[in-house]
């Protein structure tokens, strides 16, 4: 079953230790993902919900608990979070 990515955010920092990414996406429940770090490095979490609405409540979350200047990836930005 493949997993279809409904949002991204990014918090606008480059640096390795201080970058921010989550991932809203769904396959048959609703799946948060939110990478703490780079690529290579990143700590990853996870959450499942059962509505739209509780997934995106955590995503509301996890940006306010960070600060910084978070803003949604479109298009060819929407990567595919970590597994």
């Amino acid at each position: 079953m493949s997993r279809e990515v409904v949002s991204r955010w990014w918090n606008g920092v480059w640096g390795r230790l201080t970058r921010r990414d989550v991932w809203l996406a769904r396959e048959v429940r609703w799946h948060v993902v939110a990478r703490a770090g780079d690529s290579e490095n990143g700590k990853v979490l996870r959450w499942e919900f059962d509505t739209e609405d509780e997934a995106r409540h955590m995503v509301q979350r996890l940006m306010r608990a960070d600060g910084g200047q978070w803003r949604e990836m479109n298009g060819d930005a929407t990567t595919q979070p970590p597994r």
